[in-house]
């Protein structure tokens, strides 16, 4: 396995990153602005391209379009949507009607990049798409029956349904359905007629569901949780039905992101500072498979490598031993906030995925 390509882009918190769909710029958000980065300088090192101003408070999360236009939501209740000029720059940025009264706190984009959706501490889900006739972005409201704060969204591949994960200790999926912007879904495990706030799946994992994730074959749900656990949800054949939930206990410190690499395969990173890597299926179990950057064996190479001479050297210099560095054993130094993917395979499997901390760097990893 190759080493982790480290980008080192900011020196406070980067809440969220998305790489362009060529993979040769990042956008990043570490405050009120939205930062884009070219990967493509003769240096070998990250140049800042521009940076784009509009919110007041900070921004909480960002996407990149399959088109390349990218959306920023904020704290201060307003998202926007950045469209590319002929150039590559950005410079107008046009105004969506959220009509919320509390922070956006997620945001993405559908995978054909028609419309995007908000989530919010406001209880409220903005479906948002384009208006021409006004020229800005109109959203319709998904309310019940939310409780609290949304704190992740994901689209299924048929631009319709949206699952989303919340405070409120519960997993949902809903029909995001617009007339006149989608073509109607096919039948599938989540329902027939989906017409808009049509609720496809409701069910509670006892903890704070910090995000969630359609597997690749968009026929079951990925979740993790603040009590340190990864569920694997599967609707059932009648309405609102979960067949099987498959409950991971692990180890590690809560997890706040994951993807799927593969349909058998999650990746999961969060408070422990390194991706973990979940394997199963529905008939045989999930259980954690290996750590990626795991500080154990670094640590363990660490201590072979030196003699009992230059640990005790350590101990008599720092007065203490030589566990006492402040230095994690792992790429980042703190929290893993997001988890993207950044290279699949034909079959769409993942190859390397990103992440982005509170350590404000973006790392690639190999699978």
């Amino acid at each position: 396995m190759s080493q982790p390509i480290e980008l080192n882009l900011s020196k406070v918190p980067i809440y969220d990153h998305c790489f362009f769909p060529d993979r040769s710029r990042v956008v990043i958000t570490n405050g009120p602005d939205a930062q884009i980065f070219d990967l493509t300088d003769s240096s070998g090192k990250p140049r800042l391209v521009t940076t784009l101003h509009h919110h007041d408070k900070t921004v909480t999360a960002l996407d990149v379009s399959i088109d390349g236009k990218i959306v920023t939501c904020s704290q201060d209740r307003n998202a926007v949507v950045w469209s590319p000029n002929a150039d590559g720059t950005y410079s107008r940025p046009t105004l969506v009607l959220l009509r919320i009264n509390r922070a956006a706190t997620c945001v993405k984009w559908s995978p054909n990049g028609k419309k995007f959706a908000v989530g919010s501490s406001a209880r409220v889900i903005s479906v948002c798409y384009f208006e021409e006739e006004n020229d800005w972005w109109i959203s319709k409201h998904i309310k019940r029956p939310l409780k609290s704060t949304i704190l992740s969204l994901d689209w299924h591949p048929n631009n319709v349904l949206l699952a989303c994960s919340s405070t409120d200790m519960h997993v949902r999926v809903f029909s995001a359905y617009i007339k006149g912007i989608d073509s109607k879904p096919a039948p599938s495990i989540w329902g027939e007629r989906l017409p808009f706030k049509t609720l496809c799946l409701d069910y509670s994992l006892g903890s704070w569901v910090h995000d969630v994730k359609f597997d690749p074959t968009a026929e079951f749900l990925g979740c993790v949780t603040h009590d340190g656990c990864v569920s694997i949800v599967y609707p059932g054949a009648e309405e609102l039905e979960v067949s099987n939930v498959i409950k991971v206990k692990t180890p590690s410190l809560p997890f706040d992101t994951l993807i799927f690499a593969t349909p058998s395969k999650i990746i999961a990173a969060g408070y422990d500072c390194h991706p973990v890597a979940i394997e199963g299926d529905a008939e045989t179990g999930w259980n954690i498979s290996y750590s990626i950057d795991d500080p154990t064996k670094k640590k363990h190479n660490n201590l072979e490598n030196q003699s009992a001479l230059d640990m005790f050297r350590r101990m008599d210099l720092k007065g203490s031993d030589s566990s006492a560095s402040s230095k994690l054993l792992t790429v980042h130094q703190n929290t893993i906030n997001v988890i993207r993917p950044f290279q699949s395979d034909a079959s769409g499997n993942v190859l390397r995925f990103s992440t982005c901390g509170n350590d404000g760097k973006v790392v690639i990893f190999e699978v």
